[in-house]
């Protein structure tokens, strides 16, 4: 299940990452959620990704109410899993999550193909056996979730299993799962997303929309800076500000029949509490994006 087919604008989301909210240690200063929710909705989005565990209450029907409070629905949330390891099923600890999901009315559960280390920069190559289990865990979870009614899909991240075009490949070639498209994390490993989202656009079922600074995203391809350091020196630009061609990708997404959620996530790292108020490139990305669409 993604979200309901209609206008772009019903269908944008926010994410707790644009404010600094993240599940990594040490990431940076981490705002409280009621500030975060005010500010999503002020901006009038429609709903919002989940956050890393901790930032909304244990309870799901608890954290549905304090979403509700503020005009907002439950999109669903990234959840990072180690998918490669033969002695250790997944699956158990990801059908709690979805029962989480269901109980706070979430429809989608964005995975990521956890390295099994902290953080975002380093990562094992997998031998052979390893791919075979992981694109196994990838369809037994997409059938699980199915089951809940729940739309599982698989994000290429930085500093995961599947950052670069080929294991993108890998998972697209041998699984059923859906992807979700992030157009940042996608240009950083190397994939053209505009090119992914052309040819593969029925596999596509949840976007995450970035806009990106190409020679930034060079130098963590390359080694010269880390994935954290690149987010906090600006790795990431308002929506039509970088070097990913948002416009051709929503337009050919929405010629292609998606109706799924476009999730607006700009990985930023906070030093410290900002002045109140929307950050000023979210806003910005959602005026560029209401005006793609329109």
């Amino acid at each position: 299940m993604t979200a309901p087919g209609g206008a772009v604008a019903s269908r944008v989301a926010g994410a707790p990452i644009s404010w600094g909210v993240c599940e990594v240690p040490g990431w940076g200063h981490q705002l409280a959620p009621d500030r975060v929710l005010a500010e999503m909705s002020g901006l009038g989005l429609a709903a919002t990704e989940l956050g890393p565990d901790g930032f909304l209450p244990a309870d799901p029907l608890a954290a549905a109410d304090l979403l509700a409070a503020h005009g907002l629905r439950a999109v669903g949330g990234f959840v990072p899993v180690v998918l490669f390891d033969p002695g250790a099923d997944p699956l158990p600890g990801v059908e709690r999550v979805l029962g989480h999901f269901v109980a706070a009315g979430a429809t989608s559960l964005v995975l990521a193909a956890a390295s099994g280390f902290d953080g975002y920069d380093a990562r094992p190559v997998l031998d052979d056996a390893q791919w075979k289990t992981l694109v196994a865990s990838l369809d037994r979870i997409r059938d699980a979730a199915g089951e809940r009614g729940i739309a599982a899909t698989l994000h290429p991240h930085v500093g995961t299993v599947v950052e670069t075009r080929p294991e993108v490949e890998r998972v697209l070639d041998g699984s059923s799962i859906g992807l979700t498209l992030d157009t940042g994390h996608l240009l950083v490993g190397g994939t053209d997303p505009v090119a992914l989202a052309l040819d593969a656009a029925d596999r596509i079922a949840h976007t995450h929309l970035k806009d990106v600074d190409v020679t930034t995203a060079e130098r963590v391809r390359a080694g010269e800076l880390t994935y954290h350091e690149a987010v906090r020196q600006g790795l990431y630009r308002p929506l039509g500000r970088g070097d990913v061609d948002i416009a051709a990708i929503v337009r050919g997404l929405e010629s292609a029949g998606y109706r799924g959620w476009y999730v607006m996530e700009q990985d930023t790292v906070l030093a410290d509490e900002p002045p109140p108020g929307p950050p000023a490139d979210v806003r910005a990305s959602l005026e560029f994006l209401l005006g793609v669409a329109s």
